[in-house]
């Protein structure tokens, strides 16, 4: 597991949590070039996002279902520009393995 640790704003933290924000995004500057891509250009081989609350304990753990380079939707905090955007796929536990919620259970 190739875990991405960022930490959010409670707003953007609150949404996510919810279900109601389904990517986060991160502006294309020298430090998230950094992070994010490898030399040849390609995103690193990251596999999880957890995100974390402010800088507190609280945290939770999502697998990346992809990442791409373009504009965000500006109701999920994108700002009116490119952004790298990573886009969430399920939520997981620490070992990797996925939430079920209770919509899912009663299926």
């Amino acid at each position: 597991m190739f875990v991405l640790d960022l930490h959010l704003l409670n707003k953007w933290y609150d949404m996510i949590e919810a279900g109601i924000k389904p990517e986060e995004y991160r502006e294309d500057k020298e430090y998230w070039r950094a992070r994010l891509l490898l030399p040849n250009g390609e995103y690193k081989p990251y596999t999880h996002v957890r995100f974390h609350r402010g800088y507190s304990k609280k945290n939770m753990l999502f697998r990346i279902q992809s990442m791409s380079f373009g504009r965000g939707n500006p109701t999920w905090g994108a700002p009116p520009i490119n952004v790298h955007i990573i886009r969430l796929g399920a939520r997981t536990d620490a070992n990797g393995t996925e939430y079920v919620t209770i919509g899912e259970r009663l299926k």
